[in-house]
């Protein structure tokens, strides 16, 4: 483990003001993209970003387009800046005459993802960032989903119970280890990794705990304590990290050089996997439970997409099996996930993907932003990210939720993408549950929408005068047998999920919703081909 220093809960200090003025910013930019994309119109080529906004026919300016800054709002006499309480303010405003319904969650939300990324600032100010690329890419990403209203909400709860546990801030620490009476276990698929994570008296199995879960749980479990159905049995020896999905933590082996899930002679590490727990706080559009019915369709997906990736290339990072006791079955869930050896090539590092859309202010070590060739940088995330997703799709009916922060990209000592590792069978859908048209629609958004269109924004970002286009229209070429792959550089538009609306109006945070966006694969969009 990295010897960076553990958070401590009491020092979430007050943030100073170029502190402040920087959370303002990075909570207004996923913000203002969601008004943007669902709920207003721009104006035209003659007032540069500018936009009316439907309900109201107010008018909303910003600057830049991929991570908008400074709203301002046209007043009779001039443009008025506007703060992130004024934007939140404007924007509850907005939906309230756009739809005719109330929602008194959202606007809090706001403010305290808009907190949050001040505790994390601060926090990130004092504390080194961590030697391994791969876990500095996981901890990276400070503002979030880039098209969420409240991407860093953690619950509304002070930031002393949640910031060491923040992967933002770099935290690491031991799980709780907990004995569950033999009686009383529920477990599907393959759990033995969780033995060998300490001994279990006898009549017990073992069953680690995530410490914010069991302090989110307060007296909830009690009465299981004081009859013995569960025993405490101390902490891990060693610290897990929490990856950017913050109930998901990695343990990635106590060996020399096992930082990235191998040993330095290139065995398996100690334990090298991640787990996954249940989180009793809203963060984004769901509250992270490892709820029963995914659960009980675990293992029956993560078999489907298990069996089409031995035919695929590209890796699946397998979600083996859980285990619960059946008095707390979500409350104690723990799911067990492959570690990364064995499906990271040797000699290429591993990078979350939804890292790569960081500023290097955020990732320092940035692969993309420190492309020498990005057009054959580019190139290579494609052949590496489109073809798993593709024939998956095509030839086995898996529907991967290939968004950014499920795909893991490795990439070789220059630089260069040359696999994807895909992960969370929660996410993945099955076209014999939906519909064809329904299924391809879902991984247009994750694939293309949520994934390519943001790397490739942020590519040409950092690389100005790259056209990324004509290499994805190439790439789709590439597989003539999808059909669907084939039509969709003559669609005129693509499905963008309307986060900000879902959240507003109350639905189920799985029941996506899509707005046309203008499709900038289309052919003739490019400058040349």
């Amino acid at each position: 483990m990295d010897p960076v220093d553990r958070v401590d809960p009491v020092d979430a200090t007050p943030p100073r003001d170029d502190i402040g003025a920087a959370a303002d910013a990075r909570a207004a930019a996923p913000l203002l993209n969601c008004l943007l994309r669902e709920v207003a119109e721009p104006v035209g080529p003659d007032a540069p970003g500018a936009h009316r906004l439907r309900a109201s026919g107010r008018l909303l300016r910003v600057r830049g387009t991929r991570r908008p800054t400074h709203p301002e709002v046209r007043t009779a006499d001039a443009w008025q800046p506007l703060t992130h309480t004024e934007l939140v303010k404007l924007t509850t405003e907005e939906l309230r005459a756009l739809t005719g319904l109330s929602n008194p969650e959202l606007p809090a939300e706001m403010l305290d993802s808009r907190e949050a990324v001040a505790a994390v600032l601060t926090a990130r100010d004092r504390t080194p960032a961590p030697g391994d690329p791969y876990r500095r890419s996981e901890q990276s990403l400070i503002t979030g989903h880039p098209f969420h209203p409240a991407p860093k909400a953690r619950g509304g709860g002070p930031a002393a119970g949640w910031l060491p546990y923040a992967p933002e801030v770099y935290a690491h620490f031991p799980l709780t280890l907990l004995g569950v009476r033999a009686d009383t276990v529920v477990e599907e698929g393959d759990t033995t990794a969780l033995d060998a994570l300490a001994p279990a008296p006898p009549g017990y199995r073992l069953l680690p705990a995530h410490p914010w879960q069991l302090d989110l749980l307060g007296d909830t479990l009690t009465e299981a304590f004081a009859d013995g159905r569960l025993v405490r049995l101390g902490r891990t020896d060693g610290d897990v990290w929490p990856t950017a999905a913050i109930r998901t933590v990695y343990l990635p082996g106590s060996a020399p050089g096992a930082e990235s899930g191998t040993e330095s002679g290139g065995a398996p590490a100690v334990s090298d996997l991640f787990l996954k727990f249940s989180l009793d706080v809203r963060i984004t559009n769901d509250i992270r439970r490892l709820w029963r019915h995914d659960l009980l369709k675990l293992r029956r997906t993560d078999r489907a997409v298990t069996e089409a990736f031995a035919a695929l290339p590209g890796a699946w990072l397998s979600d083996r099996g859980y285990r619960t006791a059946d008095f707390a079955f979500e409350e104690l869930a723990v799911l067990v996930r492959d570690g990364l050896f064995g499906h990271v090539p040797p000699g290429t590092t591993p990078f979350l993907a939804a890292a790569l859309t960081e500023g290097t202010e955020a990732f320092p070590g940035n692969p993309l932003a420190d492309a020498t060739d990005p057009e054959a940088w580019w190139e290579g995330y494609l052949r590496a990210v489109v073809p798993p997703a593709l024939a998956a799709f095509h030839g086995h009916g898996v529907v991967l939720e290939a968004h950014l922060q499920n795909t893991v990209i490795a990439c070789d000592p220059s630089g260069t993408p040359v696999r994807a590792v895909y992960r969370d069978a929660e996410g993945v859908k099955l076209l014999p549950d939906m519909t064809r048209e329904a299924g391809w629609e879902r991984l247009v958004y994750c694939l293309f929408v949520n994934n390519l269109l943001e790397i490739a924004a942020a590519l040409a970002e950092h690389h100005p005068g790259l056209d990324p286009w004509p290499a994805v229209r190439h790439e789709l070429a590439r597989h003539p047998d999808v059909p669907e792959a084939v039509d969709l550089p003559d669609s005129p538009t693509l499905p963008g999920k309307t986060n900000l609306l879902l959240r507003w109006t109350g639905a189920d945070g799985a029941d996506a919703r899509y707005l046309p966006l203008p499709n900038p694969i289309r052919r003739g969009r490019g400058r040349t081909e």
